[in-house]
């Protein structure tokens, strides 16, 4: 929201900018899909698109370019090893393309209907193309659509108030702690539980939403999809495993369970007595999370969320 602002701010005063934005990356590559970065006429700069020396050299650019009267429109690929042909300077190893957009007032309307978008939280696609910048109501399917036929023939586009959605099924403190850490990392959180008058359930102003259920029914609550992550840690084994049997056969980026590795010896056998195969359990985090001998539900909160941003982030 704060960039759109102080895009919105430079246009208005009738500053000439350069918008770079990251479009593809590969590897290790310190600028990912999506980063920004505005370059004005008046050398305010605001974003980042990677850091380093490489943001510092296509900063410089920018503005070189704003003090010429023409801008247009280019892409460039930045490669991280090196003295190479498109070397970006660092040796990190990876790879991005970045677009140059120019932009002036004739864009006032367009960042207008941005940040009317992301104020009222509604869908929205940001298209940026070879020959053109422009904003639509809607989705896409992924966060990110980048096509390239060659530099004069590409399109990128991104679908603005995009949210990843955690699931968190059981009210009790661990949940409190990964609700709060969750939402701070932009994650749209749901929490659901099956009894009325939990204290942590009900001290939870973090979380989205929040909705007492029958877990029986619990898939009917969870949107399948590769942007949906479910946490299972209810305070019983019976009810952990009931939610599991549910949803096993569902399609989520990632379903994981709280319990000990005995508790969960122990569903795994009952679960495959009941039918389910080896390589169905394969698929759940379980323990849940990354193991760092974490043990107050911050610390889990912690282990939870490190191993949820590697799933998230694993194809970018």
């Amino acid at each position: 929201m704060k960039f759109w602002k102080h895009l919105l701010n430079k246009l208005q005063q009738n500053h000439s900018v350069y918008l770079l934005t990251v479009v593809e990356n590969f590897g290790s590559s310190p600028g990912r899909k999506g980063f920004k970065m505005l370059v004005s006429s008046d050398r305010f700069i605001f974003g980042s698109i990677g850091g380093g020396v490489m943001e510092f050299n296509l900063v410089e650019e920018a503005k070189e370019l704003l003090s010429k009267e023409n801008q247009s429109i280019f892409l460039k690929k930045q490669i991280h090893k090196g003295k190479i042909k498109d070397g970006s300077g660092m040796i990190c190893s990876g790879e991005q393309t970045v677009v140059f957009h120019p932009l002036n007032t004739s864009h006032v309307s367009l960042v207008e209907s941005i940040l009317d978008s992301l104020q009222h939280q509604k869908n929205g696609i940001l298209h940026l193309s070879s020959s053109s910048s422009s904003f639509s109501n809607g989705e896409i399917k992924e966060q990110f659509a980048y096509q390239f036929a060659s530099s004069e023939d590409w399109s990128f586009k991104e679908q603005l108030n995009f949210k990843n959605t955690l699931y968190i099924v059981g009210g009790g403190h661990v949940g409190l702690a990964v609700s709060d850490l969750f939402v701070n990392l932009g994650f749209y959180v749901l929490v659901f539980n099956n009894r009325e008058g939990i204290n942590t359930f009900d001290l939870n102003t973090s979380a989205h939403q929040k909705l007492i259920i029958d877990y029986s029914q619990i898939e009917n609550y969870l949107q399948e999809g590769n942007t949906s992550y479910v946490v299972i840690m209810t305070n019983t084994y019976v009810d952990d495993k009931l939610i599991l049997s549910k949803i096993i056969r569902n399609q989520y980026r990632y379903i994981g369970v709280l319990g000990s590795h005995f508790k969960l010896k122990t569903m795994w056998e009952v679960l495959q007595k009941e039918g389910f195969s080896s390589d169905e359990l394969a698929h759940i985090n379980a323990p849940i999370g990354i193991a760092i001998k974490s043990q107050t539900p911050e610390e889990i909160a912690v282990s939870i969320a490190a191993k949820i941003i590697e799933v998230k982030n694993a194809d970018r």
